[in-house]
C-alpha cells in the first residue's frame, strides 16, 4: 500500500500569475553563449529583466519594462524568430489543507503523525483540489446527531425521525453518540478552527434517525433517496443468520434507482459473513467481480495498511478505508461526539458492553471521541462517493462504485483480496477518474438549409459542453438524418465535417436534423422534431 504522501503542489488558477513571461529560446548558434542570446532577445523586445532560470531547458523569465504591457511584450517576443515559445508564468500553490486543528495537532503516541492522519493517507487533499463538495448530499442513517455541535451546525440540510423508541429525542439529538461520530467523519465542518474536516469537506447532511429496525431503515432509505441523497451511509448490520428482509432489498433498489451510491459497513468481527445490508450490496463470492457494483461493503484498515484485527473479511468485502490507527497511536479515529454523556460511555451490562472510555479533548473542547470500527470507515467512502456524484452528476452510481474499486490503493499487480477487497480508499485518484469520465451527451443544431435549384446546402454546429469540472471528450462525428413526408427519418451520412451538399427532387419536401456523438460514445438524443425543413422548387 502507498505510504503517506509528501506535501504536493498543484498549479494555481490561471489568474494567479507572477507578472513575468516564461520564454523558451531556440538553440543559439554554435559558439554563442545561451545567456548572451537571452539578453539579446530581451533587449530587442524591451524586457526589463532577463534571467536564465533553467538553462537545460533554454528557459528564461522576462518582465516588461516599468509601465509597459505584458501582452505587448508577449507579442514582440512571439514575433522574434529566435523564440520558441512564450506563456505567462503562473505561481504554484500548496494543495488545499483545511485549517482545522486535527491537521496539525500531533497524534498521541506517534511522533510526526497528526490526529487526522487518515486524510492524507487516503489522498483526500488531492480530491479536495478537484471537488470541494459544496452542495453534495450525504445521508446518514444512524442514531441521530448532536445538531448543536460546531462540526455539524449548519451542515444539516434536512432531518427525519424514524426512531419509535419511547423517550428518544429528535434527529438533532444523539443519545448514543455513534451517529454524531459517523456524520462528522463524512461531513464535519472544515476551516472552522475546530476539530476535524469531514471526508466530503463541504458536503451537507441528510440525517435519518433510526431505531435500526428493518421497517425504520426501509423508511429512512426511501426518505433519503426522495430528498436527493447522492450517497447513503449505513454503519450498521446484522449477523447474517437470516436473509435480508424484502423491504430492505426493495428500499435499497429504490434508493439506487434514484441515483444514490449505497455504502454499508462490513462486520466489526473478523468473519466472512458481513450481514445485511452489506451482503445485499456485495453478495457472497461477488467481491472480486468488478462488475458487481450495486453498492459497497466497506471493511476497516489500520494505519499499517492491514485489515484491522476486528474487521470483516472475505468475499462480501468490496474495499476498505481506515478505521483505526492501531499499534502506536490512539485506538480509533477522532470524530465529533455529543456534549452529554452518551450510551456508548455508559455501556450495557446486560449486553456485556463495556463503557467506551472514548471521549477526549481537542483544543479545550471535550466534544470529541476516538472510536474504532468499520462504522468509521464507511462514511469516508460514502462522502467521497458523494463528491464524485456531485462533480459528475451524469455518472451513474454503478460507475462511481466501479471507479472507487479500481482506484483504491493496493500493491502492484494485486486486484481484489479477501483482507481489504479492492484496496484502501484513494480519494484523489477516485475523484480525478470521475472528473475524466464524460457521460454527458453533446449537442448539435442544423442551420436553415440553403436551396439553389435542386442543390441543398446543409450546415450545422455542435458543442460538447460537459458539466463544470468534468473534462469533455469532444465531438467525434455527426450523423445527418433526413425524412420525407409521411416517412420515418433515416441516417444519410456520418461525417466529421460541418457541412454537406446534396441534390433533391424538383418539388420534393425534406426535413433534416443532426445527431452529435462524442469520443466517449455519448449520443445526442434525437430531437422531438426536425431542425429544419425545405422544399425544392418545381421545374
Amino acid at each position: 500500500m502507498a505510504a503517506a504522501p509528501a506535501v504536493a503542489h498543484a498549479a494555481s488558477a490561471p489568474g494567479d500569475t507572477t507578472g513575468r513571461l516564461l520564454v523558451t529560446v531556440k538553440a543559439p548558434s554554435p559558439g554563442k553563449a545561451q545567456a548572451s542570446a537571452v539578453h539579446a532577445i530581451a533587449a530587442s523586445a524591451g524586457a526589463r529583466s532577463a534571467a536564465v532560470t533553467v538553462p537545460q531547458l533554454r528557459l528564461a523569465a522576462l518582465a516588461p519594462a516599468k509601465g509597459a504591457s505584458l501582452a505587448a511584450l508577449a507579442r514582440r517576443l512571439r514575433a522574434d524568430p529566435r523564440v520558441a515559445s512564450v506563456r505567462p508564468e503562473r505561481r504554484f500553490t500548496l494543495r488545499y489543507v483545511p485549517s482545522d486543528p486535527a491537521f496539525t495537532a500531533p497524534e498521541r503516541g506517534e511522533a510526526g503523525t497528526t490526529v487526522e492522519w487518515w486524510a492524507a493517507r487516503e489522498n483526500l487533499t488531492a480530491a479536495w483540489d478537484l471537488a470541494r463538495g459544496d452542495g453534495a448530499k450525504v445521508a446518514v442513517i444512524d442514531t441521530g446527531v448532536d445538531g448543536a455541535h460546531p462540526e455539524l451546525a449548519g451542515k444539516i440540510i434536512a432531518s427525519a425521525d424514524f426512531d419509535d423508541t419511547l423517550g428518544d429525542g429528535p434527529p438533532t439529538v444523539d443519545e448514543d453518540g455513534h451517529g454524531t461520530h459517523v456524520a462528522s467523519l463524512a461531513c464535519a465542518q472544515h476551516d472552522n478552527g475546530a476539530g476535524i474536516a469531514g471526508a466530503g469537506l463541504g458536503c451537507g447532511l441528510l440525517i435519518a434517525k433510526s431505531d435500526l429496525s428493518e421497517g425504520s431503515v426501509a423508511q429512512a432509505l426511501i426518505w433519503a433517496a426522495d430528498n436527493g441523497a447522492e450517497a447513503i451511509n449505513m454503519s450498521f448490520g446484522t449477523d447474517g443468520r437470516f436473509a435480508a428482509a424484502p423491504a430492505i432489498v426493495q428500499a435499497l433498489q429504490y434508493a439506487a434507482g434514484k441515483g444514490a451510491v449505497l455504502v454499508a459497513a462490513a462486520a466489526d468481527d473478523p468473519v466472512q459473513e458481513q450481514g445485511d445490508p452489506a451482503n445485499v450490496l456485495q453478495p457472497t463470492n461477488s467481491g472480486s467481480d468488478i462488475n458487481q457494483n450495486f453498492g459497497l461493503s466497506v471493511t476497516a484498515a489500520s494505519a499499517q495498511d492491514k485489515r484491522a484485527t476486528f474487521a470483516g473479511r472475505g468475499t462480501q468485502v468490496s474495499m476498505a478505508a481506515y478505521g483505526t490507527y492501531g499499534p502506536g497511536g490512539q485506538t480509533g479515529l477522532l470524530g465529533a461526539f455529543p456534549a452529554q454523556t452518551t450510551n456508548l460511555e455508559r455501556g450495557d451490562a446486560a449486553k456485556k458492553i463495556d463503557p467506551c472510555r472514548c471521549r477526549t479533548t481537542l483544543n479545550g473542547d471535550n466534544r470529541y471521541a476516538y472510536l474504532p470500527g468499520t462504522s468509521m470507515s464507511a462514511p469516508q467512502v460514502a462522502a467521497v462517493a458523494a463528491l464524485m456524484r456531485h462533480l459528475n452528476p451524469d455518472l451513474p452510481p454503478t460507475d462511481v462504485v466501479r471507479i472507487l474499486k479500481q482506484t483504491a490503493s493496493r500493491p502492484p499487480d494485486v486486484a481484489w483480496t479477501p483482507e481489504l477487497g479492492w484496496g484502501i480508499l484513494d480519494a484523489g485518484a477516485a475523484v480525478a477518474a470521475a472528473r475524466s469520465v464524460d457521460a454527458h451527451a453533446p449537442s448539435s443544431q442544423l442551420q436553415h438549409p440553403k436551396v439553389t435549384g435542386r442543390s441543398i446546402l446543409l450546415r450545422w454546429r455542435g458543442a460538447d459542453d460537459a458539466v463544470a469540472g468534468v473534462v469533455a471528450s469532444g465531438i467525434d462525428h455527426f450523423e445527418i438524418w433526413r425524412a420525407l413526408p409521411g416517412r420515418a427519418a433515416r441516417k444519410i451520412k456520418t461525417t466529421r465535417a460541418h457541412s454537406m451538399r446534396l441534390r433533391g427532387r424538383h418539388g420534393g419536401r425534406y426535413s433534416f436534423y443532426t445527431i452529435a456523438v462524442d469520443h466517449a460514445g455519448n449520443r445526442e438524443p434525437p430531437p422531438a422534431r426536425a431542425d429544419a425543413s425545405v422544399r425544392v422548387a418545381r421545374r
